[in-house]
């Protein structure tokens, strides 16, 4: 089926920068086609790392640096073609991911009537729901395959309501939050005991809200009682350490310069898709965008590992936008990072564990330092 984008709408402050980055928002998850356009660390309970992540699941010793994360993310998390890319090249170079789930596509089509977004209609959403049977077991099945990986499963909440598609999530208030996120752990728990999906509900403890939008003030509480310890949705300027706001860490959406463009922009691919051609579907420029993508993520990494040796947060989407521009660059740089020296390719969660070894104050030295700016 073709893909069906609704244009960007909404607009970001960067705080005392006043940059606003709103026409850069993300907007869909690549799974089903949409019938309609659309200080110190905080008490953790995550899975104990695997077995190879020991040698860096460790406290760091008098004089030793970070070692330099990158966490690769990608909201909707549908698509089986491209788990079936994503799962293997993780494994052969010892990387670990996040996949942020949007609960619906664990509802077949026909069954679309168990989700009510709210202040929206019985059965209504801003994507797709999760196409036939077959189509939601082969998920299950990714999905299932993801956790016996070692990858982390996050939420992409549901519906996908952005500005737009009113009452928008930047709209929302504590209680439809709430809501949303009550019917996302339904849908988890409907497949568990329904088709045999083996995502703990225990273990999702974060996510990207849609478009990077949401009033937090209004968010956090909802996401905080439903047992989320991080959220990686709000804009930074350049690469930063996450830190504690309102009792949930905050994995910061890095805004950094595009050599090709010649300008900052929030690193994610529908983001540089729309600076790039407006995100006028277009195969032609594919190999040059693939191109510019790789040669900011390079930026951004170096940035940060000359530098403060924050976590680098590259998010994407299960999409093939511009000719699979940005897949292929990020399965490129997936391939190329996470095999160099005194890097760790690591989900949310893993970083969150480590961060939980630390001195406190070695942390709060190395959040002290400067922002990376590539």
């Amino acid at each position: 089926m073709a893909h069906v984008f609704r244009k960007p709408g909404a607009w970001f402050s960067m705080g005392v920068a006043a940059v606003l980055v709103g026409v850069l928002l993300v907007k869909l998850d690549g799974h089903r086609s949409p019938e309609w356009p659309a200080s110190s660390a905080p008490p953790v309970s995550v899975p104990a790392p695997p077995a190879e992540a020991a040698s860096w699941m460790h406290k760091l010793g008098p004089g030793e640096k970070p070692p330099q994360f990158v966490l690769f993310s990608f909201d909707g998390a549908g698509s089986h073609d491209h788990w079936q890319r994503v799962l293997p090249l993780a494994k052969s170079v010892h990387a670990h991911f996040s996949g942020f789930l949007s609960g619906i596509y664990l509802l077949p089509n026909a069954q679309r009537g168990q989700y009510t977004g709210p202040g929206h209609p019985t059965g209504k959403a801003s994507i797709g729901f999760g196409g036939s049977e077959d189509e939601v077991r082969t998920l299950v099945s990714d999905l299932n395959t993801a956790v016996d990986q070692g990858e982390e499963i996050g939420t992409h909440y549901n519906g996908h309501f952005c500005t737009g598609a009113e009452p928008s999530v930047g709209h929302w208030s504590t209680a439809a939050w709430d809501r949303e996120l009550r019917q996302f752990f339904g849908f988890v728990d409907g497949a568990r005991t329904g088709r045999g999906l083996r995502v703990d509900p225990a273990a999702i403890k974060g996510g990207r809200t849609p478009c990077l939008e949401g009033d937090w003030a209004q968010a956090f509480p909802a996401m905080r009682d439903s047992g989320l310890q991080y959220d990686s949705s709000r804009p930074s300027d350049g690469v930063k350490w996450p830190s504690q706001v309102d009792g949930l860490w905050e994995f910061w959406m890095p805004y950094v310069k595009v050599p090709a463009l010649g300008k900052k922009v929030i690193m994610m691919d529908y983001n540089l898709w729309f600076q790039y051609n407006h995100a006028q579907e277009d195969s032609s420029h594919t190999a040059e965008y693939t191109q510019d993508t790789v040669e900011t993520y390079r930026g951004a990494y170096q940035a940060a590992f000359q530098g403060n040796r924050a976590p680098l947060v590259v998010g994407n989407h299960f999409n093939d936008w511009a000719g699979g521009a940005f897949a292929k660059a990020t399965e490129d740089f997936m391939g190329e990072v996470c095999g160099k020296p005194e890097t760790v390719c690591a989900t949310y969660s893993e970083v969150i564990r480590w961060m939980s070894l630390q001195d406190p104050a070695v942390l709060d030295r190395y959040r002290q330092m400067p922002a990376a700016q590539p």
